[in-house]
């Protein structure tokens, strides 16, 4: 008898479930389970579990994450008493059931970003969401310190989304090694891409992780061109087994948004329907609906496709947001405009001022429009192959240049304002300036470069309102004595970067 207790006490250890009793709503319940890891557990063995709240049922896939451990990660979306019930070809994770309780939400823990009213995006729970990105591509296969670096930077409040390369990037100034490869095998030559390096993609949750306690979305970048290693020239069989390993791991961080490519159209060993595959692969397997987007080389994807919900491209016309919306009826993220810096490519030696005033064009054209930064320092210049350089665009690290605290000023204003803004077609079509409302409640115009002396603002005749001056550039909100209603004539610093703020006297 005590020989049988012995077998027993072993064999439930081996088999054994790890799940916390509590969770709060939106955050990752994760099941944990022993299970034998002989042949290729990451293509051998099925496991999903089915959870149950009510009517509220979800069924989410598991996977193997080394060591002879399988997890399963679900992320509550209703309060209350939860159970579940995993499914599996191995016996030993077969039929595990469980229960927990998921309690309300707490704090700044607002749930995951979906599309709001057609052309905006907010939290779950409604609060509105407006994202200001930017791009660190591969600043977490950079090590330990310079991600804390990166974090350091972020923590100043400046963004709150980062797009960001699931794979390593191999392009100027990023020609260093990743310290993990996402693959069993050996490097460069010879890998198993039917074998996951789980610690590869642990490195990847922890980053979204601490994205997450920022408060800042990871725009997750699932192929792009940039790649020595051979792992976008994968077949359809192996993308599709990545895709499904990515969810399953990924899927359950409330924060995570699917980008299907960086510069999709330059990837010349996919084609469209491998886009219109992928897409569809993610809307069919993402218990959550994640966020999903394809960001544009020379030509834009076809944004008419219902699987995508936002738009997300790379164009420096922000101005042009609000013939975007028109067509599209989506949210339009300008996601990369060019960069902030001094390099020789174009795309990225944009001033600051003038990376601030993409912004704001984007804005008050009713879009949302991302930050990069791209300045070298060694002295002499070198070739970016040889450059040691870290550039804030591919590594992270710190910021150098001066549009970010001017961003972080133009993100306080928009989430300032009553609501959503809307963007105001413009009656006489000879003036070429652009603003946004929200109702008659709150205007906001921008006069870009241009040094006017004064403006014509139309008002209600019969409502009143309080102006105040702002300088995108200067950061400074000045008020305008008075108060103001009908036809108006005002005043203004002549400096350029000048925008008005209107608001209605309640």
């Amino acid at each position: 008898m005590r020989r049988l207790i012995l077998l027993l006490t072993v064999s439930l250890s081996f088999f054994s479930i790890s799940a916390q009793n509590k969770v709060e709503k939106w955050r990752i319940y994760e099941i944990a389970l022993k299970g034998d890891s002989k042949g290729n557990p990451f293509t051998d063995v099925q496991l999903s579990a089915k959870f149950t709240n009510g009517e509220n049922i979800k069924i989410v896939s598991g996977f193997y994450d080394g060591n002879g451990i399988y997890k399963i990660r679900f992320m509550p979306q209703a309060t209350g008493a939860w159970t579940y019930i995993t499914s599996s070809n191995l016996k030993s994770l077969n039929t595990k059931k469980g229960k927990f309780e998921c309690f309300s939400n707490t704090n700044n823990n607002h749930g995951q970003v979906v599309v709001k009213d057609t052309f905006n995006f907010a939290y779950s729970d409604n609060k509105p969401y407006y994202p200001f990105g930017t791009t660190c591509y591969a600043w977490v296969h950079q090590g330990d310190s310079l991600a804390q670096s990166t974090l350091k930077t972020l923590a100043n409040g400046y963004f709150n989304k980062m797009r960001m390369c699931i794979f390593p990037k191999d392009y100027d100034w990023n020609k260093n090694e990743p310290l993990l490869y996402p693959f069993e095998g050996k490097p460069l030559t010879d890998w198993d891409y039917t074998k996951f390096n789980p610690a590869y993609f642990q490195n990847i949750e922890k980053r979204i992780a601490q994205l997450d306690s920022l408060g800042i979305e990871a725009d997750l970048i699932v192929f792009h061109p940039y790649d020595r290693w051979g792992f976008q020239k994968m077949d359809r069989k192996t993308d599709d087994l990545y895709i499904n390993y990515i969810i399953a791991r990924f899927a359950a961080y409330k924060n995570v948004w699917w980008s299907m490519a960086n510069e999709y159209d330059f990837l010349k060993s996919k084609k469209t329907g491998d886009w219109d595959h992928f897409i569809q692969l993610f809307a069919e397997k993402d218990p959550y609906n994640h966020l999903r987007s394809i960001h544009n080389g020379a030509n834009l994807y076809d944004h008419e496709n219902p699987l995508i919900t936002h738009v997300s491209i790379q164009n420096e016309d922000t101005y042009k947001a609000k013939e975007l919306r028109a067509k599209y009826k989506k949210p339009i993220v300008y996601d990369e405009c060019r960069y902030e810096g001094n390099i020789n490519w174009p795309w990225g030696n944009l001033t600051g001022q003038e990376m601030v005033n993409k912004f704001w064009r984007g804005v008050v054209n009713g879009g949302f429009v991302g930050h990069g930064e791209t300045y070298v320092t060694e002295n002499p210049v070198k070739w970016g192959y040889e450059s040691q350089d870290v550039l804030w665009w591919s590594k992270g690290g710190v910021l150098i240049g001066q549009s970010q605290e001017r961003i972080k000023f133009l993100r306080n204003i928009i989430e300032s304002a009553p609501g959503y803004l809307t963007p105001i077609i413009n009656t006489e079509f000879w003036v070429p300036y652009s603003y946004v409302a929200f109702k008659d409640e709150y205007f906001l115009h921008y006069f870009s470069v241009d040094q006017s002396r004064s403006q014509i603002v139309y008002l209600p005749e019969n409502l009143k309102y309080k102006i105040e001056i702002i300088n995108a550039w200067d950061m400074t909100i000045t008020p305008v004595k008075g108060e103001f209603s009908g036809k108006n004539l005002i005043q203004l610093p002549q400096k350029p970067f000048t925008a008005l703020r209107i608001t209605k006297i309640m």
